[in-house]
């Protein structure tokens, strides 16, 4: 199989359908056989899982409805080892070994380091994991070696200088961000392709953000085309790029599994009209929105107070574009009390620090919940 998937869309094992709300790792393993054979029918290659995806329960899954169910050259698997999760050089080996058995794939197709930025790359480095790497590929346990990343232009291009072995690069690239001083997704992808490594998108629809837009962004788009969904804005947004080989999307239902398949199926990349189209949206959305939280969830894992902190985002990002001095009360005060049930209150934090340490997007989220205390509780 070539190096480069024929499709360019991805299953992201990372928001999978759960049978709990209340337990990322309750999964429905059901739904997501039923995506799997849809995806795969369609001519689509790619998944990508991880360590701690839907709490820790993605490459079990990836295992189950994967690998066990269909022919090992019919797919190309993706996984990733996570900074957090070792401390030795022994460490390293027995969390490869640990997704070898989870996900009975006997080698992985693509392995990443996971989410690199400045405060994680001296463990990495400490840890020699970039030629770990290279002796996993030569080994034939790995075909392909890349990382993620979440930092600035200046350090990625750092860092490809450093190890030009890599041989691609996972971004957060959307049109939300393409331009944004912190995520600087269009100086990013541009320093990868300066070192001709092929680009995998993360978060193109911004977790949810840009599948749910203010009335006047989403008229934009429909006045365009009103067949179109408003997330395949975003998805051929990110695949229109010529050095994109693939773009992830972590569907969570078979209904967004037809659909992202079908406009992707035979992708037609965006025009300049379609282009600037998005980037209006993404002027209009950044006016509004509150926190830019992409609802990854790497926070909620180590939380000791058990807080849907993503949930919470959602629901407050939701009534701040509300005229709420006309309305007074909106249905996401009863969102949050049903939500509450299940976790922690916003103002149970403790202010432990543990969700900002390992926040990708670097939000003040201690901050953040106290805006969402004040405002339902």
């Amino acid at each position: 199989m070539n190096f480069k998937p024929d499709k360019k869309l991805g299953f992201g094992l990372m928001r999978m359908p759960q049978t709990d709300p209340a337990n990322a790792a309750s999964v429905d393993l059901e739904q997501v056989c039923k995506m799997v054979d849809l995806f795969l029918e369609r001519g689509f290659t790619y998944f990508d899982t991880a360590w701690m995806y839907n709490g820790f329960a993605s490459e079990t899954v990836a295992g189950k409805a994967l690998v066990a169910r269909h022919p090992r050259e019919s797919f190309t698997l993706a996984t990733k080892l996570h900074s957090a999760f070792f401390d030795s050089l022994e460490g390293r080996d027995k969390v490869f070994n640990a997704q070898l058995e989870n996900t009975g794939a006997g080698y992985f197709d693509y392995y990443l380091l996971h989410g690199i930025e400045a405060s994680m790359l001296p463990k990495y480095e400490q840890f020699d994991c970039f030629n770990w790497l290279l002796e996993k590929k030569a080994q034939g346990l790995v075909r392909h070696v890349g990382f993620s990343f979440h930092d600035t232009p200046e350090l990625l291009d750092e860092i490809l200088t450093k190890h030009p072995q890599m041989e691609f690069v996972q971004l957060q690239i959307n049109y939300l961000d393409w331009e944004s001083e912190w995520i600087q997704s269009r100086r990013c992808y541009e320093v990868a392709e300066k070192h001709g490594k092929p680009v995998i998108v993360m978060e193109p629809v911004k977790g949810g953000t840009l599948a749910r837009l203010p009335k006047e962004a989403e008229k934009l788009f429909k006045d365009h085309d009103p067949d179109l969904s408003i997330p395949s804005w975003a998805i051929r947004f990110a695949a229109s790029l010529p050095n994109v080989m693939v773009v992830l999307s972590g569907m969570s239902s078979l209904e967004q599994m037809e659909n992202n398949t079908g406009y992707m199926q035979d992708f037609k990349p965006l025009t300049e009209e379609e282009k600037e189209l998005c980037h209006k949206a993404a002027g209009i959305i950044n006016s509004q929105i509150a926190i830019p939280c992409t609802g990854c969830s790497y926070c909620t894992e180590g939380c000791p107070m058990h807080i849907a902190i993503p949930k919470y985002f959602s629901l407050y990002n939701e009534d701040m574009r509300e005229d709420l001095e006309q309305k007074g009360w909106t249905v996401n005060f009863t969102n949050y009390k049903i939500v509450a049930q299940d976790f922690g209150l916003a103002s149970s934090c403790i202010g432990c620090g543990q969700c900002e340490s390992v926040c990708p997007q670097h939000l003040p989220i201690i901050e953040n919940l106290k805006l969402v205390a004040a405002h339902f509780e």
